[in-house]
């Protein structure tokens, strides 16, 4: 049952103030139709003017010691848990999100505010003596130092809790943060931005520029006074961001087509609940999904079958009910691509199991299998609730389909050979691969990144610190 919603009109927010914009995002309501939200929109004008406000705070930012850190980052933490059901309400509508996991996504996004808190306090110098001839007698200190200032770029489908895993350890590390939400998903940024606009944060310190990437992105990715970017979003968005950019750090989780491989002597029970899980939660709308089955031949039909049953724990439904496990993609034009991919793959033999039709931004959960390896479905990102299970013959053919594309995110294998399990773990082109389970990283206690086209670096709130700080000798 829907619960009642606010309006919501927002504005950028630029050296402490909430400013007027250069025009306006309608932000559509996917639980219940029409528009819920507008979101004044930055135009270049506001974007230099938040870069101006970033690179003037840099001072009072660096200047910031470790307990003041932890009091914002502890005030952020506390004030998004305050507004829970306020944020839970929003990530629904404009995200397309189920209630429950809107709510979980509030309190991972909490979580990872308090995580930063722990790496904040771990920030520390060392002393290092001279080791090598003719330098025995130099001593150096070695500390750490924020970059200055970091372009969060962040995406829709996590539009809360992936900004927390960029914005908290920008913020810990000492750094200006420039944020730029995706322009279909701003109402929960604003919300996050009201929160810290409440905290003792130096004004610059933090600044929010709704905008259209056509209108705003180059003048923020291409500009001088930007240290650092970290960025989720589509590999091509990403490979324009990094053309763009000039000598700055890259953090950049890009596209995903995750392959689970599963071999006969895998809990086959254990495998199908993972590879639906892995690909349905969230529509599929999610880089580390499940995005392809690589099964061996002769347990092709029994898995199918198994997954197939498993389907049956993702009702669809209002998605203000609790029950509802799956939504609407974001767009029509991503349905669009998701019809193409499914459309694709049945031209070329796949079967349909079960799913197949669409109703606008539905798109039913669909099953395919003895999907052909030539299916674009097993090399693109599909972004989407479909599962397709596609056939190998021994070990090096499975490591050959899974390695046959140019994302290389995610990966997942399902055996009882404990050998085996890690052979093909290495032999897997990712980021990082999951034996016995779908893909998944936490709050960001495990680096988190890709390989190829699926991104520059690693992310996690330690991890992202790191590439957040540079460090300085002082020799004496």
């Amino acid at each position: 049952m829907a619960t009642t919603s606010t309006a919501h009109d927002e504005r950028p927010y630029i050296d402490g103030e909430w400013e007027s914009g250069d025009g306006v995002i309608e932000v559509d309501d996917l639980a219940e139709g029409g528009v819920f939200g507008r979101i004044a929109a930055a135009g270049p004008l506001q974007a230099e003017a938040a870069l101006d406000a970033a690179e003037n705070a840099q001072t009072a930012m660096a200047a910031s010691t470790i307990p003041e850190r932890v009091a914002w980052l502890e005030a952020i933490a506390a004030g998004l848990r305050d507004r829970k059901d306020e944020l839970a309400d929003v990530i629904v509508r404009e995200a397309g999100k189920p209630i429950a996991s809107a709510r979980g996504e509030v309190e991972s996004a909490a979580e990872r505010f308090e995580r930063a808190v722990e790496e904040a306090r771990g920030l520390s110098g060392e002393f290092r003596p001279g080791t090598t001839a003719g330098h025995e007698g130099w001593e150096a200190i070695v500390k750490s130092e924020p970059r200055g200032t970091v372009l969060c770029i962040t995406p829709y489908n996590y539009p809360l809790s992936t900004t927390a895993l960029q914005v908290a350890p920008a913020l810990a590390a000492g750094n200006s943060v420039v944020l730029k939400p995706a322009s279909k998903t701003p109402v929960s940024a604003a919300i996050l931005t009201d929160v810290i606009a409440s905290t003792d944060v130096p004004a610059g310190g933090f600044n929010f520029v709704p905008g259209h990437a056509s209108t705003i992105g180059d003048v923020l990715a291409g500009s001088d006074q930007i240290d650092a970017i970290a960025m989720t979003g589509s590999s091509g968005a990403g490979e324009h961001v990094a053309r763009q950019s000039g000598i700055v750090n890259l953090h950049m989780e890009l596209g995903g087509n995750a392959p689970a491989v599963v071999f006969p002597d895998a809990d086959l029970d254990e495998a199908a609940a993972a590879c639906a899980k892995g690909g349905l939660k969230y529509a599929g709308q999610r880089c580390s999904a499940v995005s392809r089955v690589l099964v061996h031949e002769s347990i092709h039909d029994d898995l199918v079958e198994r997954i197939e049953n498993e389907m049956d724990a993702y009702p669809t439904g209002d998605l203000f009910d609790e029950e509802t496990a799956l939504g609407p993609l974001i767009s029509d034009d991503q349905a669009d691509w998701v019809e193409e991919l499914v459309t694709d793959a049945t031209d070329r033999s796949a079967e349909i199991v079960r799913g197949g039709g669409r109703d606008g931004q539905f798109v039913e959960p669909t099953l395919l299998g003895r999907v052909p390896e030539s299916a674009r479905l097993v090399t693109e990102e599909q972004f989407g609730p479909v599962i397709p299970v596609t056939t190998f013959a021994d070990e090096d053919h499975a490591i050959e389909i899974a390695n046959d594309t140019d994302l290389a995110l995610d990966g997942c294998v399902f055996t009882s050979e404990y050998d085996r399990a890690l052979r093909v773990a290495e032999r897997i082109d990712a980021g990082a691969v999951r034996i016995n389970g779908a893909p998944s990283h936490g709050l960001g206690d495990i680096p988190f990144g890709g390989n190829e086209d699926s991104g520059i670096g690693r992310e996690g709130i330690g991890t992202s610190i790191e590439g957040f700080i540079r460090y300085k000798s002082i020799v004496l």
